[in-house]
């Protein structure tokens, strides 16, 4: 995430890399859409890493395609706050910036989706508006069904859908308004209702390893208030869905 060191970041998928190459029987690196779909034909779990924010790019473009090649193939311009590159959902005070619109269209160059989930209204309005490819919100819920800061309104799950994009509903209970399937299924079906199908996606948004969430949480106060520490631990669980569990992203 943009509150991640340059090297941190670089290590985690390194890390990553080497652990699905020694599980063969059971990873993949998705690298392309066929890769998703073989592994689901042959049983396995397809894994693609994303960037929630571009400040590991460190305002230089060149990192688009070295990222691209290490098997990143989603980014998010901004993580809740203000950067170089985007106004963030916690703070909006900027739109795109010069350098956020670059990326964007180096982005859609190499081939890596964008991601407008924890940017800021103006920011991703702006990004429907400067892509050449669809744009997605891989984790998003709607502001009509619970006023968050981190949900987003019917303009942007409209204009999202109109780029060919998809808007994923986040099973974080805080953004959701509680963690019951019932009401999961309830931000689906708005975003069903509003733009249709096939423009609706699950992005859970889950944390298996509760305990690094919370150290992790606490190092970063600023961008996560201490006080909301039991709403970030609150999860619709992946075994709630219907269906192989191994397939739920």
């Amino acid at each position: 995430m943009d509150m991640d060191p340059f090297e941190n970041v670089i290590q985690v998928l390194a890390c990553f890399r080497k652990y699905i190459a020694a599980h063969p029987d059971d990873l993949v690196l998705a690298l392309a859409v066929d890769d998703v779909i073989g592994a689901k034909v042959s049983g396995k779990l397809a894994i693609a890493f994303d960037l929630e924010g571009s400040d590991p790019l460190r305002g230089d473009l060149n990192l688009i395609s070295f990222y691209y090649d290490l098997g990143v193939r989603q980014m998010l311009l901004a993580y809740n706050k203000d950067n170089r590159a985007s106004g963030g959902c916690m703070e909006g005070h900027i739109g795109l910036t010069d350098f956020g619109k670059q990326v964007i269209r180096e982005m859609n160059r190499v081939g890596m989706v964008v991601d407008v989930t924890h940017m800021g209204y103006r920011a991703t309005m702006e990004a429907f508006d400067v892509s050449a490819q669809p744009v997605i919100f891989s984790h998003s819920n709607p502001k009509a069904l619970r006023d968050n800061a981190r949900n987003i309104t019917d303009e942007q799950i409209k204009a999202c859908a109109k780029t060919g994009g998809v808007i994923a509903i986040n099973g974080i209970g805080d953004f959701l308004g509680g963690t019951t399937s019932e009401i999961m299924v309830q931000h689906i079906e708005y975003v069903m209702d509003l733009v249709g199908p096939e423009h609706v996606g699950i992005g859970l948004d889950y944390v298996v390893d509760k305990q690094e969430l919370i150290d992790y949480i606490e190092g970063h106060p600023d961008v996560f208030p201490p006080d909301k520490m039991n709403d970030y631990l609150a999860f619709v669980e992946p075994e709630q869905l219907p269906g192989d569990h191994r397939s739920v992203a």
